[in-house]
């Protein structure tokens, strides 16, 4: 049984493997700009599976059904907050990021506020990429090791789906991220739609699967489950990290021009919005056919139920969920270590062929240490949730940065993401300041404070041009 999904994924990696060769043909600009941003050539639909590939990864699928398997289909409203969150920033932030001539968010708090801003702002964002990838290898070796037990364990299964994404990134990059998405997309969406309808088919049809669940639960009430606590603080989080989050951000800056940017958006946020209720499916069915199994393996105990090559499918389509978000991760945190670091602190002179050099070397350092840190994650959309409330701050810098420049001082960028920092630690580890149901609901007030005070204390204006 297992030989056949086997080998639907061993087909589906030859196939991006051959798109990200191909993908090097589009790489018409050398150096880091056309390794690292596709040449700031991105059309809209590239720009929009690009987005919808980066949201849906682990967390929007293993991590969903994870909930659903105790919470219901309310779990699903956390791919429609990121959805939200996508076409928020296509309508409001997307085409004045491309309008600006930086790479990265810290880049641009050196050139509108300080170096020390650019400094800790390499530090946030490179913390908020590193969990969310790291969450990229657990999905990626729980699908592999629940569907094809007699092949991988979890350590091999996280080997291997870091090999794939790896490798891909490092033979054509962002163009080789974007063009294999269009692959990833289809896959995702014909997988989970397939998988999720065989299965209640083969438990017997919606009826029999409704009168099966528990029945102290919210199975099928879009908020009751999780809570509208839980379900507010996704829309808050995922709109806030939307705004600021290097990989997102990279996205617009690799578009071909603001409309591109915002069209791009504006679509890849509709592509992204129901994949999670689809995903939330499986974790229900689990919920009814495998009673008492770990929640986070509700989603891949259930596809090994359906026909075999539905099975290899859906596996594809999981699994290419978790590459097509490591990808871009991967390629957001080359570029901060490579422009942030690399070009700013050690060889800022380094040739086109040298900066292509410095990023795949980066791409491989990231690789390792997240795949390191990957082995201590527990609870997908937990650890993802909190990690991204660190993105505060720097949707709130942004947001002022291009609509309310007068209120922006020189300190700002600094102050408001070292606060926010200190905020997230403190939330993390003394237990008695979680006065509320998430750490974003204390993290927004506490950043806008902080912000004006450096308002009315720092005198020295940013140096914001005209957007």
């Amino acid at each position: 049984m297992h030989i056949i999904p086997l080998s639907i994924v061993g087909i589906y990696i030859v196939v991006l493997y051959l798109i990200a060769w191909y993908s090097t043909k589009f790489n018409k600009k050398g150096g880091s700009e056309g390794y690292l941003l596709a040449g700031r050539g991105f059309p809209a639909p590239v720009v929009a599976v690009m987005l919808a590939g980066l949201a849906v990864g682990g967390a929007s699928t293993v991590g969903v059904a994870e909930n659903a398997y105790r919470f219901g289909i309310s779990s699903g409203m956390y791919n429609a907050a990121w959805g939200v969150g996508g076409i928020l920033v296509g309508v409001i932030a997307a085409a004045r990021y491309r309008k600006m001539a930086v790479s990265t968010i810290p880049e641009l708090f050196e050139q509108y506020y300080s170096a020390s801003g650019r400094v800790i702002g390499v530090i946030g964002q490179l913390i908020i990429q590193i969990t969310i990838t790291s969450l990229q290898y657990v999905a990626g070796g729980a699908i592999l090791t629940a569907l094809l037990p007699e092949f991988f364990t979890m350590a091999t299964g996280m080997l291997t789906t870091a090999i794939v994404f790896v490798g891909m990134t490092l033979i054509g990059g962002m163009w080789a991220a974007g063009l294999t998405n269009i692959v990833n997309v289809i896959v995702i969406y014909v997988g989970i739609i397939l998988g999720a309808v065989s299965s209640i088919s083969n438990f017997g049809g919606m009826n029999k699967l409704v009168l099966s669940l528990p029945k102290n639960g919210h199975w099928f009430d879009p908020v009751a489950g999780m809570g509208i606590g839980v379900v507010a603080a996704w829309f808050i989080v995922m709109a806030t990290q939307a705004f600021s989050t290097q990989a997102v951000v990279q996205i617009a800056f690799s578009a071909k021009d603001a409309k591109s940017a915002r069209r791009g958006f504006i679509l890849g946020g509709l592509i992204i919005l129901p994949v999670g209720f689809l995903a939330a499916i499986f974790g229900i069915v689990a919920a009814a056919q495998f009673p008492g199994i770990a929640p986070a393996a509700a989603l891949p105990t259930v596809v090994l139920s359906v026909n075999p090559v539905i099975a290899g499918i859906t596996l594809a389509g999981l699994w290419a969920a978790d590459v097509s978000t490591a990808c871009g991760l991967l390629l957001g945190s080359s570029t901060l270590v490579v422009q942030d670091i690399w070009k700013r602190y050690i060889q800022p002179d380094m040739t086109q062929k040298q900066s292509v050099f410095a990023s795949r070397i980066s791409v491989l350092g990231v690789s390792v240490v997240t795949y390191i840190l990957a082995a201590n994650v527990v609870g997908i959309l937990k650890t993802l949730t909190l990690g991204l409330t660190l993105t505060t701050s720097y949707t709130i810098v942004l947001l002022f940065t291009m609509f309310a420049p007068k209120y922006c001082r020189k300190s700002s960028a600094f102050w408001s993401v070292l606060i926010g920092m200190i905020f997230l630690l403190i939330w993390q580890f003394i237990p008695s300041v979680r006065i509320v149901p998430h750490a974003i609901y204390l993290a927004w007030p506490i950043t806008l404070f902080t912000f004006f005070v450096v308002y009315f204390l720092d005198k020295r204006p940013a140096r914001i041009p005209r957007l």
